[in-house]
């Protein structure tokens, strides 16, 4: 019972040591402008609760995002199962994908605003940024199978899906979970990243734009941390998910006395 409540103990001191210091730092400097502490971001969080706007902006902002998130997460595995299945299509995504990975997201940022506007922007943002992940993973996971395992399904004409399921799910899963630990975060901040300069209506990117212009910190403080919070649920909620997928270890029998 005590191993139960020492470590969310231990968490909640080591989370008021830093509250602390980031009191104290805020007194310190003594201009909200600069910093302003967790008191005042606590109070600017509910100024901004209590706003009429408030919750729709945020379900726009989770739901465009995660919306990106979840297109890119499942075009990317079926992309990674046919690249592995046939090497044509491979080499066909390279270049995509290669251009995926090295252009700027700012550069995307800007072309899709003069393609689709702002409205939509952070479903193509989270998009480009998720997919090649998500691809990268896929692939070596597929690539990963034992080959043997499946030299032995070949022998006993094991069909399709029953290979899907027992030979080359539990390979993919250790990568893909990998995988959404980066791509989430990623997506999630490159997608917000592309609100800020896109400043679409009701979206956390144009909350924190008005308040860069206001110089509201407190503000600025208070929607980081709806950040950060609904991007460590859909994190959480996410790898729940995939972890329902994988196989559970078999239990030893026991031998009668």
């Amino acid at each position: 019972m005590i191993k139960l409540t020492a470590r969310p103990f231990k968490k909640a001191v080591i989370i008021l040591f830093w509250l602390i210091i980031w009191q104290a730092a805020s007194l310190a400097v003594h201009n909200s402008i600069i910093l302003v502490g967790p008191l005042e971001v606590g109070r600017s969080l509910w100024i901004q609760a209590a706003l009429p706007g408030f919750w729709k902006t945020i379900f726009l902002s989770f739901g465009k995002i995660s919306f990106g998130f979840f297109l890119a997460f499942s075009s990317a595995i079926l992309a990674g199962g046919l690249s592995c299945r046939f090497p044509f299509f491979k080499d066909l995504l390279e270049p995509p994908v290669s251009l995926m990975k090295s252009v700027p997201v700012a550069s995307f940022v800007i072309l899709a605003l003069i393609w689709t506007g702002s409205e939509n922007l952070s479903v193509f943002i989270s998009f480009l940024v998720v997919f090649p992940i998500i691809y990268i993973n896929t692939r070596a996971g597929f690539m990963s199978t034992d080959p043997r395992l499946l030299e032995m399904a070949k022998v006993f004409h094991m069909s399709p899906g029953k290979k899907l399921i027992f030979i080359y799910r539990p390979a993919l899963l250790p990568y893909l979970i990998s995988g959404c630990r980066a791509a989430l975060g990623m997506g999630w901040k490159s997608g917000i990243a592309a609100e800020v300069i896109g400043v679409p209506n009701y979206s956390i990117g144009e909350k924190l734009y008005m308040a860069k212009i206001y110089l509201s910190t407190g503000d600025l403080f208070a929607w980081t941390l709806v950040i950060i919070v609904i991007s460590a649920f859909l994190e959480k909620f996410v790898l729940w998910i995939l972890g329902l997928a994988v196989p559970e270890p078999e239990q030893p029998k026991r031998r009668g006395v």
